[in-house]
C-alpha cells in the first residue's frame, strides 16, 4: 500500500491524519504543480486527476480524501479519529459534512477562482465572476463552524476527529493564500491555534512549501 502524493491541503489532510494515528506507509509524489496528476501514469490511476489517492497491494487505487480516511480508520482504529461507537461516528461525520458543504467547498473553489486561476483555468472549468460570492459563502461557513465551538475544544467536543483535520488544512491554506478569518470569531481563532500547535500539524506540510509560498 501507498500514497499516491502531492503537495496540497488535501493530501495534507491525509497525512495529517496519518501522523496523528501514527501510521507510516510509503509515499509516491507528483508534481501538482506541474501539472503531473493530470496525465498518465497518474490518470490511469485515478481519473479524476485528483490527489492524494491510496493505492492497495492488489493494485486497486482508493481515491478522495475522506474514502482514505475512512479506509485507514477501519485498519488502524485506534486513536480514533471518526470514532468508536454508532454515536461518535454519527457525530463525526456530521461535524466533518457542516465544515465541507458550508466552509471548505466554497474556500476552495474561491481559490480555483481567484488566487489560483493561473493554475487551474487550463485544467478545470472555472467561474472567475463567482470567486467573491464563493468567498463570503464560505466565510459565512466559517462564521457558523464558530457558534458550533462555543463551549468546545474541537468540532466534537475534546476528542479531535476527521473534520477538525479537513477544516484546518482548508483553512490554512487558503489563509496562506490571502483569505482573511474575522478575528472576532473567537472560538475559531482559539481553535486554529489549538490545531496549530498539534505536532501533525507541521510534520504534514510537505517539504518546500515556504519556497510555494502555501501551506500544503
Amino acid at each position: 500500500m501507498k500514497l499516491l502524493n502531492s503537495f496540497g491541503p488535501n493530501p495534507r489532510m491525509v497525512r495529517m491524519f496519518m501522523a496523528e494515528k501514527k501510521i507510516s506507509i510509503p509515499f509516491q509524489d507528483f508534481d501538482i504543480l506541474g501539472g503531473e496528476n493530470r496525465k498518465d501514469p497518474y490518470l490511469a490511476k485515478n481519473p479524476a486527476g485528483q490527489t492524494p489517492s491510496l493505492e492497495l497491494d492488489d493494485g486497486r487505487v482508493i481515491a478522495e480524501t475522506v474514502a482514505i480516511c475512512e479506509y485507514l480508520e477501519e485498519l488502524h482504529p485506534t486513536p480514533a479519529l471518526i470514532g468508536n461507537t454508532p454515536v461518535e461516528r454519527a457525530e463525526a461525520r456530521m461535524a466533518l459534512r457542516r465544515a465541507e458543504l458550508n466552509a471548505c467547498e466554497h474556500l476552495y473553489n474561491a481559490f480555483r477562482f481567484g488566487p489560483g486561476l493561473p493554475l487551474f483555468k487550463d485544467r478545470v472549468r472555472c467561474l472567475p465572476d463567482a470567486a467573491d460570492g464563493l468567498k463570503a459563502k464560505g466565510l459565512d461557513g466559517v462564521a457558523l463552524v464558530d457558534t458550533l465551538l462555543k463551549g468546545k475544544s474541537y468540532l466534537c467536543g475534546e476528542r479531535v476527529t476527521l473534520g477538525d483535520l479537513v477544516l484546518y488544512c482548508c483553512l490554512d491554506f487558503c489563509m496562506s493564500t490571502g483569505l482573511q478569518v474575522d478575528p472576532a470569531l473567537k472560538n475559531v481563532t482559539a481553535w486554529l491555534a489549538r490545531m496549530n500547535a498539534r505536532p501533525s500539524a507541521t510534520a504534514s506540510l510537505s517539504p518546500g512549501w515556504q519556497e510555494i509560498g502555501m501551506r500544503g
